[in-house]
């Protein structure tokens, strides 16, 4: 989101172009690494960033539903993103989140959590 609250870009956690959700692995637990999603899929930060074409997102908001991890902080950061707003942090023991914070805080992007206002819209027909 831009400063003046324009929605930037958008991602997803998916394969990247040209690979076939049909030919590549979409489960999350398995013996074999190769078996499962995690080493072929590129997380929403990351597609957000990469599927922008504005031109610079620095000083830009990220909403996010996760706490980000270590590799997605590291092209917040390298983007120039200011301020990381994420709704759930149930990954805040890892190895990865414990370094995002680290290097979030070092780099000075400011990161909260999304406060829910209990607001509701309703549509009448």
């Amino acid at each position: 989101m831009s400063p003046d609250h324009k929605i930037l870009s958008m991602g997803y956690n998916g394969l990247p172009k040209g690979c076939s959700d049909d030919e590549f692995p979409w489960a999350r637990e398995g013996e074999n690494e190769l078996e499962k999603k995690y080493v072929f899929t590129v997380h929403s930060e990351l597609n957000a960033i990469l599927n922008y074409r504005g031109g610079s997102l620095e000083g830009a908001r990220m909403y996010v539903t996760l706490f980000p991890c270590n590799e997605c902080a590291k092209a917040i950061i390298q983007a120039g993103i200011r301020e990381l707003i994420y709704d759930q942090d149930k990954y805040a023991d890892t190895v990865s989140v414990v370094a995002s914070k680290r290097m979030l805080q070092t780099a000075g992007v400011n990161f909260r959590p999304y406060v829910r206002t209990g607001r509701r819209i309703e549509i009448q027909v």
